[in-house]
C-alpha cells in the first residue's frame, strides 16, 4: 500500500523546529546554575588579559577579576545564602501572590469572568471579552484558562466559528500580557529583576513597582481595538461559519454561576469598592496617610510606592476571602490555610531561580564583568538612534520568548546586561524594562514554550477533531503579526514624546 506525504508547512517547519530546540533546552534552574558556572570560568579567562574600562558611575577604571581565586572562592561559599535572602523585591513577589493566590484558589478569578462575559450585551460582548482578556493577566493562570473555552461557547451564539473566540481570548490574555490598568503579579517580577541590575551601576537610583503604570494603562485601551481588528477582519472571516455538529464541546454548566455563587460575588465585588475607597481616601489628602509625611508626594518615598506589594496583596485578598467565606470555599481557618500554602507552592520555580539569579548577579559586580559587558556594550552601541534600540531588543526578547517559555527566566537573563547598558546609554530602567515586556508579550500566542497551548489545542480538537498545532497557531499568527507591529510604534511615540511611563518611570536616566 502507498503511503501518502502530507506536505509540510513552513509555517509548521518553523514551529517545529522552535519547538524541538526549545526542548533540548535545560530546565530554567539548571540553565542558570550553567550559567553562574560558566560566569566563573569567564571571569577566569577574561582577567588573564587584563581588561579594563572606567566605571561610569565612581568614575574609577575597574578589572575584571577572577572568582576562581583564594577570595573569590570565600564570597562564593560564605555570601550565597546572604545574595538569596537580601535578593531585592523577593519578599514583594511572594507578599503579591498571597493576595492573588487566595482570589485565584477560591475561583473568585474565574467566576468573575464568568459573570462578566454572561452578563454582557451581544453587541459589545467582543470588545468586553477581549478588554477581560488583557487585564485577566492580573488573575494568573484564570485568563488563559477559562476564558477561551467560554469565548467558543459565546462565539457559536454568535454565529461565528468557536475556534476564532478560542484564538481571540488567548491572544488577548497573552498578546497583551504586558497591558494592564492596575497592578500585579507581572508587574512585580519583572521589578524583582530589574533592580538589582540598575544597582549595577548606580547603587542610589530609586525605582518602583508602578514605573511602568501609564504606559501599559494605556497600552490596554489602544491594543483592545487592534486585537478586534485582527478578530473580524482577519481571523473570524478566515474560519468562516462552523456547523454544531454533536454535542457541544464544553458543558454549558461548567460556565453557569448558582445562586450562591452570585451572591458571593455581589459581596467580594463590594468588598473591592471598599477597598479602593479606603486607598483613595489615604492617597488623596494632602496629609494623607499614603503619601510621604515630609514632601506629602505620593511617589517619591511614600508608603503607598514602597508598600505597594502589601496594597496589591490587600486589593486581591479582600475580595478573594469574602467570595471564599460567602461561597462555601472557606469553611475554617484551615481552608484559608491551605489556600496560602498552595499560592506559596506555585512560587516554588520562582524562588529557585531568584537564588541562581542573585548569585549571577553577586558574580558580575564581584568580577566587575558587569560592569565591563556594559561599557563595552554601550560604545557598541554608541549614535545608534532610541528607535533602533527599541526595535532590536524588540525583536531580540520576542525571539528568546520562542525558546524560554519563563518570563522571570528570560528577565533574570537579559536585565543584567541590558540595564546597565541602556542605563549608561542614558535610557531610564523603567524604559528598558518596558520595551522587553513588549517584545515578551507579542510573541506569546505562537511560542511552543507557553504551558497553555496544549490545553488550547484540547479545546480547539472538541471543536474540530482534525485539528493540529499548525492550524491553531495559523489562527494566532495573525495576533503576533500585528502586535509585533502596532506596540513598537505605540512605545516609539511615546519616546519621542518624551512622556513618563509610570510613576517615577522615566524615558531617560540622569545621574
Amino acid at each position: 500500500m502507498n503511503q501518502v506525504k502530507h506536505k509540510v508547512s513552513f509555517v509548521n517547519r518553523f514551529l517545529n523546529i522552535v519547538e524541538k530546540a526549545g526542548n533540548r533546552l535545560p530546565d530554567p534552574s539548571i540553565l542558570f546554575f550553567l550559567l553562574c558556572a560558566g560566569l566563573i570560568v569567564l571571569s577566569w579567562l577574561i582577567s588573564l588579559f587584563g581588561v579594563s574600562v572606567k566605571n561610569p558611575g565612581t568614575g574609577k577604571t575597574v578589572e575584571v577579576t577572577s572568582l576562581i581565586s583564594r577570595e573569590g572562592f570565600g564570597k562564593i561559599l560564605s555570601e550565597s545564602v546572604k545574595n538569596f535572602s537580601e535578593f531585592p523585591a523577593l519578599g514583594l513577589v511572594l507578599a503579591v501572590m498571597l493576595g492573588i493566590g487566595v482570589a485565584e484558589k477560591t475561583g473568585y478569578f474565574d467566576k468573575l469572568m464568568i459573570l462578566i462575559v454572561n452578563k454582557t450585551s451581544k453587541k459589545v460582548i467582543v470588545p468586553i471579552i477581549i478588554f477581560v482578556g488583557i487585564v485577566g493577566n492580573a488573575a494568573g493562570d484564570a485568563a488563559p484558562i477559562v476564558l477561551p473555552p467560554l469565548t467558543a461557547l459565546v462565539f457559536i451564539k454568535l454565529g461565528y466559528h468557536p475556534i476564532a473566540g478560542l484564538a481571540m481570548a488567548y491572544a488577548s490574555a497573552l498578546g497583551a500580557f504586558a497591558a494592564n490598568i492596575s497592578l500585579g503579579m507581572s508587574d512585580a517580577l519583572v521589578y524583582a529583576f530589574t533592580k538589582p541590575a540598575a544597582e549595577i551601576i548606580d547603587k542610589d537610583i530609586h525605582l518602583n513597582v508602578a514605573m511602568n503604570w501609564y504606559f501599559i494603562a494605556a497600552s490596554s485601551f489602544i491594543l483592545l481595538p487592534v486585537i478586534y481588528f485582527v478578530s473580524m477582519k482577519i481571523v473570524i472571516p478566515r474560519l468562516g461559519k462552523y456547523e454544531v455538529e454533536g454535542e457541544a464541546a464544553i458543558s454549558v454548566q461548567e460556565n453557569e454561576i448558582s445562586t450562591k455563587e452570585n451572591k458571593a460575588l455581589k459581596f467580594a465585588n463590594i468588598s473591592f469598592l471598599v477597598v479602593l475607597a479606603i486607598l483613595l481616601a489615604l492617597s488623596i489628602p494632602e496629609n494623607g496617610w499614603l503619601r510621604n509625611a515630609e514632601t506629602g508626594s505620593l511617589i517619591e518615598k511614600s508608603p503607598l510606592m514602597d508598600g505597594v506589594g502589601i496594597v496589591i496583596l490587600i486589593v486581591f485578598f479582600v475580595p478573594g476571602f469574602v467570595y471564599g467565606v460567602v461561597s462555601g470555599k472557606i469553611k475554617n481557618t484551615k481552608d484559608l490555610g491551605k489556600m496560602l500554602t498552595e499560592s506559596m507552592a506555585t512560587m516554588g520555580s520562582f524562588i529557585v531561580i531568584v537564588f541562581f539569579a542573585a548569585q549571577l548577579l553577586a558574580y558580575l559586580e564581584w568580577s566587575n564583568l558587569g560592569v565591563v559587558i556594559s561599557v563595552k556594550g554601550a560604545e557598541l552601541l554608541q549614535g545608534q538612534n532610541g528607535i533602533t534600540v527599541i526595535i532590536g531588543l524588540i525583536i531580540l526578547s520576542s525571539i528568546i520568548n520562542l525558546l524560554i517559555g519563563s518570563a522571570s527566566a528570560k528577565w533574570a537573563i537579559l536585565a543584567p546586561i541590558f540595564i546597565p547598558m541602556f542605563m549608561l546609554l542614558g535610557y531610564h530602567p523603567a524604559f528598558t524594562q518596558m520595551i522587553y515586556r513588549i517584545g515578551d508579550s507579542i510573541t506569546n500566542p505562537i511560542t511552543p514554550m507557553m504551558p497553555y497551548l496544549p490545553l488550547l489545542l484540547s479545546y480547539a480538537q472538541k471543536y474540530d477533531k482534525n485539528m493540529k498545532l499548525g492550524t491553531l497557531l495559523s489562527s494566532l499568527m495573525p495576533y503576533s503579526i500585528v502586535l509585533g507591529i502596532v506596540w513598537p510604534i505605540v512605545i516609539i511615540i511615546w519616546f519621542l514624546l518624551g512622556l513618563q511611563l509610570g510613576p517615577g518611570g522615566d524615558i531617560f536616566y540622569h545621574k
